[in-house]
């Protein structure tokens, strides 16, 4: 395959393709699909407990023998007891945010369990390569959910140039132009999160589906920023709650407290005006809702196109 990389062979996987870890999002349905398709589906644990992932888990496996992995959030109240789970049920991978896995990393790696933090800086990339995890997953700020400041393409060559380990590319990527712009980068392969929160598999509320085709391209927000911990989403009254009170200064806490629960709202109860709507800025760009296999085909198939061009227009 043209596009395969070091990153295929470390993981056993057909294509370098994630599927972003996201928290009500990602669950068994779609880590399974993307899995069985040839790319990395990914667990979203969020803040579960440890007995929901372990489930997860499971129906992974009765539907796909492929490799998959388990986001840890590393804020999680329960980040212990989900952490012995995925070493008892032997999880290819960890992907983790929010935090240093590493005073898990001797069982994960005891286990045979790769760890693949991501991360929205040079400094942390450095600091994790140093414990000795097997790849980093570069985030740009383009991307939904949680964020940091730099974009995906000052992040990915500078953190490509100062680590050994593979780089993933996040953030900003939901077609083949992007995917094969990231491994010009220097990345191995990508991660993606809104692309394939439309896939058939996803089981979110149809309603947010919908927000997400409808999207243009100024239809995300940053919001959180006074908090330490901004969050991008798509527009919608909540978002204007948010920005209100940070106009008037309103205490972090009280910024906070406003978010509880409000994922859960609009992924699984389908609240789309006063439910959090965390979504990247290529929201814009997916156009219908697809099996996750047809997902990853198309981008497969247009990475190569263009690849094929840029190699004539070069004589």
């Amino acid at each position: 395959m043209l596009f395969k990389t070091p990153l295929c062979d470390l993981l056993g996987i057909e294509y370098p393709i994630f599927q972003g870890g996201m928290a009500w999002v990602a669950t068994a349905e779609l880590a399974a699909a993307v899995s069985e398709a040839g790319g990395l589906g990914i667990i979203g644990s969020g803040h579960a407990p440890a007995e929901w992932v372990q489930d997860q888990i499971r129906q992974v496996k009765e539907r796909t023998s492929k490799p998959f992995g388990v986001n840890v959030m590393l804020m999680s109240p329960h980040v212990k007891e989900v952490m012995e789970v995925i070493v008892r049920e032997k999880v290819a991978v960890v992907t983790t945010g929010a935090g240093n896995p590493g005073v898990y990393m001797p069982a994960l790696r005891e286990a045979g369990i790769r760890v693949i933090p991501v991360v929205a800086s040079v400094a942390l990339a450095q600091r994790l390569e140093r414990q000795g995890v097997d790849a980093i997953i570069a985030e740009g700020t383009e991307s939904g959910g949680h964020v940091g400041e730099l974009t995906t393409m000052a992040l990915v060559p500078q953190v490509v140039d100062a680590v050994r380990v593979p780089v993933i590319a996040a953030g900003g990527i939901a077609d083949g132009r992007q995917f094969l712009a990231a491994l010009a980068l220097g990345a191995v392969g990508v991660q993606m999160g809104t692309r394939f929160m439309c896939a058939s598999e996803c089981t979110i509320h149809p309603a947010v589906k919908e927000q997400i085709l409808k999207a243009k391209d100024r239809d995300t927000v940053v919001t959180g920023r006074s908090t330490g911990h901004p969050v991008r989403v798509i527009k919608n009254k909540l978002a204007r709650q948010f920005e209100e009170m940070e106009k008037r200064c309103a205490p972090p806490e009280e910024i906070e407290k406003l978010g509880v629960g409000k994922m859960r709202a609009a992924m699984i109860d389908g609240d789309v005006e006063y439910g959090s709507l965390m979504a990247g800025q290529v929201a814009a760009m997916v156009k219908k809702i697809q099996p996750a296999a047809e997902i990853i085909r198309e981008i497969v198939q247009e990475a190569e196109a263009v690849h094929s061009r840029l190699r004539g227009l070069g004589g």
